[in-house]
């Protein structure tokens, strides 16, 4: 009995990362690669277009951000830093908190100051944010008329709308078995109603190939924000395991030579 309930404990901590916080949906593979710095250069283009002006990045240089991903100080000054800013201040938005602050500002207009996003990928994984960014769909009951499968009543609009399009999501209602119970959603549960399918209502400027590759160069930018240095891990990582197993192989034949007359 206790190995059963030992190895249902280690069977939910594995499947958890399958399912979004605040809703059981299935989360997508983002197969994004940190490595790609034309991805990673697309995916900041990106962010400081539809992302910077609510949500800031206070753990991230630009200078830091320009030596990693292969850009001149005069790019990122003239094409992604907020005006005044210098180039080794940190990515801070210019939104005022609001609600409580003298200036209006994100809490008063969203229900909450937007957060800043430094260590979303690290906090939710890769394909929390790949999955959220492709889950949009218009909900007037909404503040912002827009609401999220993986992230139910978030107060965030969708940004990108014009380069995906707006798509509906489709529900139906959950299903029970003989003694009442609800029976598990196929494709993800939202809100007590099972999530089905999205339908493109009206196309974007990009195909739905060409948004996916938007969403995964954005979770990629976000994913080395998170952790710049696994850039140089990664680089450096594979010359280490090499050296390791060469300084292995020479330990071992200096023990056969420092053994050999020994009996």
């Amino acid at each position: 009995m206790r190995i059963n309930r030992i190895l249902g404990l280690l069977l939910a901590l594995c499947s958890a990362p399958l399912f979004a916080a605040g809703a059981k949906v299935h989360l997508m593979q983002s197969g994004a690669n940190i490595s790609d710095q034309a991805s990673l250069q697309r995916g900041a283009g990106l962010y400081f277009s539809y992302c910077a002006s609510c949500h800031s990045l206070q753990y991230m240089r630009y200078s830091r951000m320009a030596q990693d991903l292969g850009l001149t100080e005069a790019q990122v000054m003239e094409s992604l830093a907020f005006p005044g800013a210098k180039f080794g201040d940190t990515i801070v938005n210019a939104m005022p908190a609001g609600a409580g602050d003298k200036l209006v500002g994100g809490e008063d207009w969203f229900g909450k100051a937007p957060p800043d996003l430094s260590l979303t990928a690290r906090v939710r994984g890769k394909d929390w944010i790949y999955t959220y960014l492709m889950s949009f769909y218009p909900d007037p009951t909404r503040p912002a008329g827009w609401n999220n499968v993986v992230f139910p009543n978030a107060s965030m609009p969708h940004v990108m709308w014009d380069r995906q399009g707006i798509q509906h999501a489709n529900f139906v209602d959950m299903e029970k078995n003989e003694k009442g119970e609800d029976l598990p959603c196929k494709h993800g549960e939202v809100n007590g109603r099972c999530f089905e399918s999205f339908e493109l209502a009206k196309p974007g400027t990009r195909s739905a190939e060409e948004y996916a590759q938007d969403a995964r160069d954005l979770e990629a930018f976000l994913q080395y924000v998170g952790e710049p240095a696994a850039l140089l891990r990664e680089k450096y990582g594979l010359w280490v395991i090499l050296y390791l197993l060469l300084f292995t192989g020479f330990a071992y034949m200096l023990k056969a030579e420092y053994w050999r007359d020994v009996h």
